[in-house]
């Protein structure tokens, strides 16, 4: 995409956020998302089918870079060092934790079983890549289900109780998840 392209695809998701922020998925139109980002209705068209496309292209936004495979020095945090399941986990949560405002927004509307179907999808792979073999007492499926859902669950919690830093929310959650085989 050219320079113009990211400029509108951004105004547009912008739009899009601040709306979410105040009002249901599904009682935000086209028209209301085009008005906010002052495009015309063949620019909203030209990139994105959709409302839906619409959402699932921000996700994609908000993922690709949370799930970047290169953690590194960012302004609120320094993870470039560590390339353990725990470090990946809480560079995401500060990631999550940063788009709070309108991520909030998504999650308590229709938009977020969308949204967390993604954002599943994408721990998926980060829990596959780094549960190594099979426990012999768990089958590995079952494993990888569990840690995805109740990480998505977790984020979801947070997202009402910003009290909690992301290291913090990352020690609850390794608190509770079954990594280790039982003795």
């Amino acid at each position: 995409m050219d320079r113009r392209q990211l400029k509108t695809r951004q105004a547009v998701f912008e739009a899009f956020t601040a709306l979410l922020e105040t009002k249901s998925y599904g009682s935000i139109s086209v028209q209301e998302i085009i008005d906010r980002a002052n495009i015309g209705r063949s620019t909203f068209y030209a990139h994105f089918e959709t409302k839906d496309d619409l959402l699932r292209a921000l996700c994609g936004e908000i993922f690709d870079h949370v799930f970047s495979p290169e953690l590194g020095r960012e302004p609120t945090h320094d993870f470039s060092g560590r390339r353990d399941l725990k470090g990946e986990i809480t560079h995401i949560l500060y990631h999550l934790g940063e788009s709070r405002s309108y991520i909030r927004g998504i999650l308590r509307r229709e938009s977020g079983e969308l949204f967390m179907r993604y954002f599943r999808e994408r721990l998926e792979g980060v829990f596959g890549g780094a549960l190594g073999e099979d426990r012999p007492d768990l089958p590995r499926e079952y494993l990888l289900r569990h840690l995805t859902w109740d990480l998505a669950e977790t984020v979801r919690w947070w997202m009402d109780h910003e009290r909690y830093t992301p290291e913090e929310v990352s020690r609850f959650f390794f608190a509770a998840a079954p990594l280790e085989p039982e003795a």
